[in-house]
């Protein structure tokens, strides 16, 4: 057995957890990164389970949890540390203009309720977008506050920046955090500010913030910017990029930004094109497929030499440049092709360039915004990086898939610093119950169930 699973380095048991909708594991792995361990986790999309199982363990059940029974989840009642689920948002979302009371994924949360009255864990945190504060004028947060509340929990809510605790991003969550013991819900402190306020960032400092020992907010650059002149892996043979000593897994990209942005200067025939590409290729030595691995793609170069049913493509200019050494056509057509000129940009949400001197705005579960380089957008892997996934977390699925699978998760160090302070709560609680400080756990609890009823009371 290997028991460093089991213990955490100070020689105690880890603290147990239950994940439910759990998604890729984002914060699954801040959690465990914190010190806990994650013995039981659910969702019932394949791609992100398929994510979870390659990256955290073969412990998440792939299925719907409205069909699974309490009993089919390890451990019993009162023996789970921890119960942690960002439950389905769309229907909470302010994103969703049609979000109402009645669609039935914003009930989802009861499903969660059951499992935490089921199993009765000594914390639970419950994730969601800032749209559920407002919802029906914020009946709907009173509605699962409450209900949180009769099982016994001491429930607090709290909407976090994931930019103020050293995510590069502007993530506004609310984090619904309830313990049963009577203690203080123990939410981290803030450790980085917008010092610099702005779009010309880093050149005035906010003078409100002079002397809090804040850390500035970590920008995109900072971040993503090594990769800005690394192509994206499209279709290439190998997954994986090698900069520097670091190995970079799904930097793919959506490589439609719209005319509006960078486009080809002159208008050009795709069929003209590929007429001319295909009489060069044939009058050489190179088959398609020779020209596809001599790119180190798998497919790309077919749609070069391709004019049905709209299927076919041009080149990039870098890649029009390296055919035509190896073709060795003429220059009849290197104008129109590799010229490129910057157009007017339309301010719409679908066609926002990045931040990069700043946190990124929020990363969604759709097309991420526009790369400033204005040639692309942001890839999987910097949507990742963003959402501060390690390099080593590999994501399952086709493009479309890992940018959902990424928007959708909580920033994998949002998760820790939240984790690490509800196992300093515990471990203290521990102590003090060792200690004889604590006479009897259920005795507390009773005390505090009945100072909640006198509340509501008064």
């Amino acid at each position: 057995m290997n028991f460093k699973k089991y213990w955490n380095y100070g020689g105690k048991m880890k603290k147990k957890v239950i994940s439910l909708f759990s998604g890729a594991g984002g914060m699954d792995l801040g959690i465990i990164k914190a010190g806990f361990e994650v013995i039981w986790a659910n969702d019932f999309e394949k791609d992100a389970v398929e994510t979870y199982r390659r990256n955290i363990g073969n412990h998440i059940v792939l299925g719907d949890i409205t069909m699974i029974s309490s009993k089919e989840i390890p451990l019993k009642k009162g023996e789970v540390d921890l119960i942690i689920g960002g439950f389905p948002c769309q229907g909470f979302s302010i994103a969703n203009k049609n979000r109402s009371m009645e669609d039935k994924r914003n009930f989802l949360y009861k499903e969660m309720l059951r499992i935490i009255k089921d199993k009765k864990p000594k914390f639970f945190i419950a994730e969601n977008v800032k749209g559920i504060l407002s919802l029906h004028n914020g009946e709907v947060i009173k509605m699962i506050l409450k209900d949180f509340e009769d099982l016994g929990y001491k429930v607090d809510v709290k909407l976090l920046n994931a930019a103020d605790y050293g995510v590069p991003q502007q993530r506004e969550r609310v984090i619904i955090m309830g313990n049963r013991l009577g203690l203080k819900n123990p939410y981290p402190k803030k450790t980085h500010a917008d010092l610099f306020p702005g779009e010309e960032n880093y050149l005035l400092f906010d003078e409100k913030l002079k002397g809090t020992n804040l850390k500035p907010y970590i920008t995109v650059e900072q971040t993503i910017g090594f990769l800005s002149e690394i192509d994206v892996q499209n279709d290439k043979l190998n997954d994986f990029v090698k900069v520097g000593k670091r190995k970079i897994y799904n930097h793919i990209a959506n490589t439609s930004v719209k005319d509006t942005f960078w486009g080809r200067k002159h208008e050009v025939n795709q069929a003209d094109i590929c007429d001319y590409l295909r009489y060069y290729r044939d009058k050489s030595e190179w088959t398609t497929k020779k020209i596809d691995n001599y790119f180190g793609y798998k497919h790309t170069a077919g749609h070069w030499f391709r004019k049905d049913n709209k299927s076919g493509s041009i080149p990039k200019p870098s890649d029009w440049w390296k055919l035509k050494k190896i073709l060795k056509f003429d220059d009849k057509y290197d104008k129109v092709v590799t010229e490129f000129i910057e157009k007017p940009i339309k301010f719409e949400q679908s066609l926002r360039i990045t931040n990069w001197n700043r946190v990124s705005d929020t990363i969604t579960a759709t097309s991420p915004e526009i790369h400033v380089n204005k040639k692309r957008r942001l890839s999987a892997r910097e949507c990742a990086m963003l959402q501060t996934f390690p390099d080593s977390f590999v994501f399952s699925g086709n493009l479309s898939s890992q940018y959902r699978q990424i928007g959708n998760a909580v920033p994998v160090l949002l998760a820790e610093k939240i984790g690490l302070e509800i196992i300093k709560k515990l471990d203290e609680y521990e102590e003090n119950f060792e200690k004889g400080n604590i006479k009897n756990e259920e005795q507390n609890i009773r005390k505090r169930n009945g100072r909640i009823e006198a509340d509501r009371r008064t």
